[in-house]
């Protein structure tokens, strides 16, 4: 069920975002916005950003588009460290070449950080990546890290404590040494700079998952192995790739780890607990109409 209803598209610098989990049907209903009221759509995935990430990563082909122009997909290899300070600055470009065509900029996805960065006036620290350190921290445990970032960082720490990754947190690590202060001192110093219409669509959560399943299958259809196994060939067993959803799995399987029919059992399970923190994260934003 859709929550909230697009209000005036005249609104100087007006964006409208969609904020939904995995499997809702998002990029459909974008989509036929976008034709309804003269919109191009800005993706907020942090994944379709890689170019090749296709069927596991449910990327709408050409012909899903129905002629909408979409920014923020393929635009990067996945050997590529895109920060979410590198995603602010290319959506916003495409946000504005979207108004100074008198059109209204849609943004969709399921990445809630790309949405709280890009809409609520983050002034995010541009840090480029430091292998040396990275090399370093990745001999820590989770553990490790964590006491590493409080020492560091008080207020990310308690974030990180939320969903502990460890890319994550090297990341903030890595941030706060090299400005030399806490990376939350950069959150939020800026006025947002878009007047922005939140659209959540909500279902049960038996429906979610239920969708969830059913998209699985269907990526299994497309091609999921024979994608993963091209992938591999093409780039190796890089960090972006066996991190991802569906491509994980399929690793190990191709790996004889487990067997197939586990590997799709466990896509469809790592897909709805990742449909569930989704579902966390925007339930924070009451814009969105989410069910508490």
């Amino acid at each position: 069920m859709i929550k909230n209803i697009p209000m005036s598209t005249k609104i100087k610098n007006k964006v409208i975002a969609i904020a939904a989990p995995t499997a809702s049907g998002k990029t459909a209903y974008a989509i036929n916005l976008a034709k309804e009221i003269g919109g191009e759509i800005v993706s907020a995935d942090s994944r379709i950003i890689y170019k090749g990430f296709n069927i596991a990563c449910a990327k709408p082909a050409k012909a899903e588009m129905q002629g909408i122009k979409h920014y923020m997909i393929d635009i990067v290899e996945p050997e590529v460290e895109y920060s979410v300070a590198n995603y602010v600055d290319d959506a916003v470009l495409a946000i504005e070449e979207i108004l100074g065509k008198g059109k209204v900029p849609i943004i969709v996805g399921g990445t809630g950080l790309y949405f709280k960065a890009l809409l609520e006036g983050w002034d995010l620290p541009r840090v480029a990546p430091n292998k040396i350190l990275r090399d370093k921290l990745e001999l820590y445990t989770i553990d490790q890290l964590l006491e590493k970032l409080k020492m560091l960082d008080e207020k990310t720490f308690q974030e990180m404590l939320k969903e502990p990754k460890k890319r994550k947190i090297i990341r903030a690590i890595e941030v706060c040494e090299a400005l030399g202060e806490p990376m939350s001192n950069y959150s939020n110093k800026k006025e947002p700079p878009y007047e922005v219409e939140w659209i959540g669509i909500d279902m049960s959560r038996e429906e979610l998952y239920e969708r969830v399943n059913k998209r699985v299958d269907i990526m299994v259809e497309q091609g999921i192995v024979e994608e993963t196994k091209f992938l591999l060939e093409k780039h190796g067993r890089i960090k972006n790739l066996i991190s991802t959803i569906g491509y994980s799995e399929i690793i190990q399987y191709l790996d004889n780890e487990i067997s197939f029919e586990r590997a799709v059992e466990l896509i469809k399970q790592h897909s709805r607990n990742y449909a569930k923190r989704q579902l966390t994260w925007f339930k924070k934003n009451e814009k969105l109409g989410y069910a508490k």
